[in-house]
């Protein structure tokens, strides 16, 4: 996730630009009533929900970089502070070689994931939903989760490593304290989420934890993120696969493996929430 437009590995970029088809549509999404340049506070779904074991909690849900952030390159290439120094606000992501984007990837989980969440009861907000031109920045994203006093953060990605690596992995916020980071009240909390949602993950789609990062856990930590240094509240990220492996790839850009992949992370939410 580190570097310019197309880093050499993450999901960042490493293996092409961020364009190519798009994903199929998700049963669960639906039209924004967000203006298009977005709303600072993130998309929040629209009508009353249901009442189930949820209810009450917010969980805000982070769909990596954005569809059209290969148009806005100037304004995505911005550094701005991530409380440990000063990074790029966004990436293209990756994408697999057939030109699979991984922000087409994250927004169809992401939605699939609102929808299952929003069936217990639990008041869901993506930080975008494909209703502005670039981003949010990173420092955004962070201020979305802490300005709702979510629950519960996720931001979902897929990797962009070399052929050959497979598998998943959640990475955690390490303890920073610096600039505009002080994550000392949230690593153990996220700690948990994280590893509850690795579990869940495991369980429901069959995929292994990443044979790259994270010595066989699954779990990393990480001080260069953005998105973690700068969050007040529980937050991960989780790299569903690795975009640039054509077996991981097969799954990523696979329609019912979507489906189990945002079936794990709710799992895990779900589970870290009525704990």
């Amino acid at each position: 996730m580190a570097g310019a437009l197309l880093a050499t590995a993450g999901c960042a970029g490493g293996g092409g630009p961020a364009t190519g088809s798009s994903a199929p549509a998700s049963s669960s999404s639906r039209p924004s009533s967000a203006p298009a340049d977005g709303p600072s506070t993130g998309s929040t779904s629209a009508g009353p929900l249901p009442e189930g074991p949820l209810t009450g909690r917010t969980v805000v849900i982070d769909p990596g970089h954005n569809p059209t952030n290969r148009d806005h390159t100037r304004e995505i290439n911005t550094q701005v502070d991530i409380g440990t120094g000063r990074k790029e606000c966004d990436t293209t992501g990756t994408a697999t070689d057939s030109g699979y984007a991984e922000a087409r990837f994250t927004l169809d989980v992401s939605r699939r994931l609102r929808t299952l969440l929003e069936e217990q009861g639990a008041k869901v907000v993506l930080t975008q939903d494909g209703d502005r031109p670039f981003g949010p920045c990173v420092d955004e994203r962070a201020r979305i989760g802490n300005k709702e006093r979510a629950d519960a953060v996720v931001s979902v990605h897929a990797d962009g490593s070399a052929a050959g690596n497979r598998g998943f992995h959640v990475i955690l916020p390490a303890a920073v304290s610096g600039g505009g980071a002080d994550t000392a009240k949230i690593v153990a909390p996220s700690r948990e989420l994280g590893e509850r949602i690795a579990g869940n993950f495991v369980h429901v789609t069959g995929s292994a934890p990443s044979n790259y990062i994270g010595d066989g856990t699954g779990l990393d930590t990480r001080d260069d993120l953005g998105g973690l240094n700068l969050s007040t509240v529980p937050k991960v990220f989780i790299e569903c696969g690795n975009m640039r492996d054509p077996e991981d790839a097969a799954l990523l850009t696979s329609e019912g493996w979507r489906r189990k992949a945002a079936l794990g992370i709710a799992g895990g939410i779900g589970s870290y929430l009525k704990r």
